[in-house]
């Protein structure tokens, strides 16, 4: 294999082989701690503009499966491992995950001390790096390149371009605002009998309302919310029709900016598969599937709006109920893919609010 460099935006300096695309790229660095689900993470759009570090020693072992798949292509900028599985075993096999990786044209590099990367994002936070197969003659002019890079339209960037419908359900129709969303969204809903229409997240609110859907659905997505100004104001619109409305992730986010809450960049994120959450009436815990870089801040929420559930890690918001209206959120993934399907019932909580069977 080619040899490969990540070079950090302080400095730091990793060397590695190449996988995948050989394209150099500048992104934002992060970690996830999950074992397996690097297919549904690299199609995560909730990753754009993000090189992606896994904590996990060995990946690839399963090969790639494409109906596993979370949106029509891969968003990840660069895919950073400790090993590459030279060989995949699996019944659901239909390529080798380098093969993926250089079919799409996903930048990666493997055989680097990816506990001491981890260690230093989580030291230091979050910072922007450059992954590269060109040997670094002008570090000078490489770190001005590194710590210029900036997110930009991440949003725009991976709603869909038109209106889609999913399933054929008899009794519901939901509305989904596609800020960035995944595929396994709009199965969870259809499964439950309805029927599913996906609008790009650049739709006005009156569009989505004059079609007089049972409900409203605020999916996850990428980047700051607080560059989602315009889309803001139309979600601002939504929630105050009535409708009933269920938001995830990064629809979380915008929710709470919409009603006047803050929000705040985390040092390094939640990214995984196993983060606890509590649900602050029960008292219950439940391990969920998170990706986010940013928090809604409880101390700024508005007077009537409660936390819904907390992070047990750190005790950020993860999720908001409204008493007297229609509105839930979450800033984790009830939907998985990857991760547990613990809070799945919260999809039977939204169908609950537009209306349906009341669930245990």
């Amino acid at each position: 294999m080619k040899k490969a460099f990540l070079l950090l935006e302080d400095g730091h300096l990793f060397t590695g082989q190449s996988i995948g695309s050989e394209k150099e790229v500048v992104c934002e660095v992060v970690f996830n701690t999950s074992m397996t689900g690097y297919l549904e993470l690299l199609t995560d759009p909730s990753y754009a503009g993000q090189g992606v570090v896994m904590t996990y020693p060995l990946i690839g072992n399963y090969g790639v499966c494409l109906k596993d798949e979370e949106s029509r292509r891969p968003w990840v900028s660069a895919f950073i491992l400790r090993e590459l599985s030279r060989t995949e075993s699996n019944f659901r096999c239909e390529e080798s995950l380098n093969q993926y990786l250089k079919d799409n044209d996903i930048t990666g590099i493997h055989g680097i001390d990816t506990r001491a990367l981890v260690k230093i994002l989580r030291e230091s936070g979050t910072m922007n790096g450059m992954v590269t197969t060109e040997e670094i003659t002008d570090l000078d002019a490489a770190l001005e390149k590194i710590r210029a890079y900036r997110h930009k339209d991440l949003v725009q960037k991976t709603t869909c371009k038109n209106i889609e419908i999913f399933g054929k359900g008899n009794r519901w129709k939901v509305a989904l605002l596609d800020l960035g969303a995944k595929q396994n969204i709009v199965r969870c809903l259809v499964e439950r009998d309805c029927e599913v229409t996906v609008y790009p997240a650049t739709t006005k609110a009156e569009t989505i309302l004059d079609t007089k859907p049972d409900g409203v659905m605020l999916s996850n997505g990428p980047g700051d919310p607080k560059d989602c100004g315009p889309i803001i104001d139309q979600v601002r619109i939504l929630l105050d029709s009535d409708v009933p409305t269920f938001a995830i992730c990064l629809g979380h986010q915008l929710t709470a900016l919409a009603m006047g809450a803050d929000t705040c960049k985390l040092a390094y994120g939640h990214r995984g598969v196993n983060h606890p959450v509590r649900d602050t009436k029960s008292g219950r815990s439940y391990i969920s599937s998170q990706n986010h870089g940013y928090c809604v801040m409880g101390e700024t929420l508005p007077e009537g709006v409660e936390v819904a559930f907390e992070n047990v890690n750190d005790g950020t918001v993860e999720g908001m109920r409204f008493p007297g209206r229609p509105i839930y959120t979450v800033q984790f993934h009830p939907e998985a893919s990857p991760g547990p399907k613990d809070t799945a019932f919260l999809f039977d909580h939204f169908i609950d609010m537009m209306g349906g069977e009341q669930h245990a």
